[in-house]
């Protein structure tokens, strides 16, 4: 019988031993956090496409785009499955990547992203050398080039390069910081339709190629691919002209 207890409350101590050594562990993280240029470029992605979920733990990247899902996957060294869903919004069906991992949701909310941040993002603190592949994550996020030719004028090729927000602070910290390190500030439209604005950073021809030139400055980049190829084309018509 003494056998018995002593054994049993060995046990007790060895579990309570156990639980209190894992509530004192640091979460267990499968993204490395340390700063690289795909860890930038899969935030720049996040702060568009990407949310945090409120339970302090789930990232989830929504996209209707496969390539950009993979490479997301790639950037950050995961290998979770793309499952689809559909949006509250207007019932549209797109694929999506949600993970749990508490340590890499504390390094986002440390830089400034936030749970329901479409409204509220701002400032994000992106290391200055890494910016520009933050940046090219942005624009496959949620930003765009056209470019036409302007019937008015010979020879007169029009080029945009546009970044999109629903906050207005986020956009003045973008231009801010594309001033700071280029010395090129675009200017500010806004887009009232719809229940919230939406906010677009343009640049026009000239200040979009020192942009893109900086944003696409090596082959092995990794970046939306049709995007790529547009602007390479549209750069290409550009110093024709």
């Amino acid at each position: 019988m003494v056998d018995t207890l002593d054994s049993g409350s060995s046990e007790r101590k060895l579990v309570e031993v156990q639980l209190l050594s894992r509530a004192q562990m640091k979460p267990l993280g499968r993204v490395n956090c340390d700063w690289r240029p795909e860890l930038a470029y899969a935030v720049g992605l996040i702060a568009t496409d990407g949310c945090l979920s409120g339970d302090g733990r789930h990232i989830d990247l929504t996209s209707k785009d496969v390539e950009q899902l993979d490479n997301f996957k790639k950037c950050l060294v995961i290998n979770h499955k793309v499952t689809t869903k559909k949006s509250g919004y207007n019932g549209d069906i797109s694929s999506c990547i949600q993970f749990s991992d508490k340590n890499f949701y504390n390094f986002l909310f440390s830089i400034g992203l936030t749970p329901k941040k479409s409204l509220t993002l701002a400032d994000l603190a992106i290391p200055d050398e890494l910016f520009w592949d933050f940046l090219r994550g942005h624009l496959d996020g949620d930003g765009c080039t056209y470019s036409y030719w302007d019937k008015r004028w010979r020879s007169s090729f029009m080029f945009y390069t546009a970044f999109s927000s629903s906050s207005i602070n986020h956009v003045y910290w973008l231009r801010a910081k594309i001033t700071n390190l280029l010395g090129i500030s675009g200017h500010i439209h806004v887009d009232e339709k719809g229940l919230n604005n939406n906010y677009q950073l343009r640049f026009a021809k000239n200040d979009s190629v020192k942009l893109l030139n900086k944003m696409y400055n090596s082959s092995k980049i990794v970046c939306l691919r049709r995007k790529r190829e547009k602007i390479e084309k549209a750069l290409l018509n550009a110093r024709v002209l």
